[in-house]
């Protein structure tokens, strides 16, 4: 048994029920590691302090070193792609643009560097075991506990509902409760951030206005096109 698990918590259903499941299991834990984008919903900030509390564990907080509202609008690169004659903020992450999920990783990955005969702990859950690379050229292999003991997301979450966690409904209307301003969210996720978190979707228009070379929001020109095509959806609901 490895004695130096380190568990990467987005603070999801997955990992965090690969968290509790491992502590119950007595499996020791070198550190838990939670990277905050600065674009978390705020039940989730509300999720990880109550997580940090029942647990008894304090957290490793991991923060990028340019916020991700800067590096969003603001921040000066080379492009790539020669039609962009500027390169000032990175917009809206794309499927070619993860900008963030960069930040990410390679912040956790420094935190890896300080430390010595660990194991990375992952929380795909077992239905998606696809997910795991077939083979990595990282220092460190990873573990994938959820996949271990066989447990699938919808059982993750249930799981963590039963233990108490529900971080304040947000499962109830997001796929995915990471950053609340994810262009990798459904249509539907996205309308309803607009209609149940009103304060937030004001916080993405604003930030879409920011954008000094707007490549695009999941689809959309911009964050106002999209919101004025919800927009149009609740007048056509309004006369039918």
């Amino acid at each position: 048994m490895q004695e130096n698990n380190i568990i990467s918590l987005s603070g999801g259903k997955d990992s965090t029920a690969m968290l509790l499941m491992m502590l119950e299991r007595n499996e020791p834990i070198h550190s838990v590691v939670f990277f905050d984008t600065g674009w978390e919903f705020p039940e989730m900030l509300e999720h990880i302090d109550k997580l940090e509390k029942h647990t008894g564990i304090k957290l490793v907080k991991l923060k990028p070193l340019k916020t991700f509202d800067y590096l969003l609008a603001q921040h000066s690169f080379i492009p790539r792609n020669k039609k962009f004659k500027t390169g000032k903020g990175y917009g809206w992450p794309s499927m070619s643009r993860r900008w963030c999920t960069d930040r990410k990783v390679t912040t956790i990955e420094k935190y890896h560097k300080t430390q010595s005969n660990f194991t990375p702990c992952i929380g795909f859950a077992a239905d998606e075991a696809k997910r795991v690379p077939i083979s990595s050229k990282k220092k460190w292999p990873a573990r994938y506990p959820l996949i271990e003991y066989d447990i699938s997301e919808a059982e993750a979450l249930q799981y963590c509902y039963n233990k108490g966690f529900d971080w304040g409904g947000l499962y109830e209307l997001f796929g995915r409760v990471s950053c609340f301003c994810c262009p990798f969210q459904r249509i539907g996720e996205l309308r309803n951030l607009r209609k149940y978190k009103p304060e937030l979707w004001q916080r993405m228009l604003k930030m879409d206005k920011s954008i000094q070379v707007n490549r695009g929001f999941k689809g959309y020109k911009t964050v106002q096109d999209l919101d004025g095509k919800f927009a149009e959806e609740e007048r056509q609901l309004k006369l039918w």
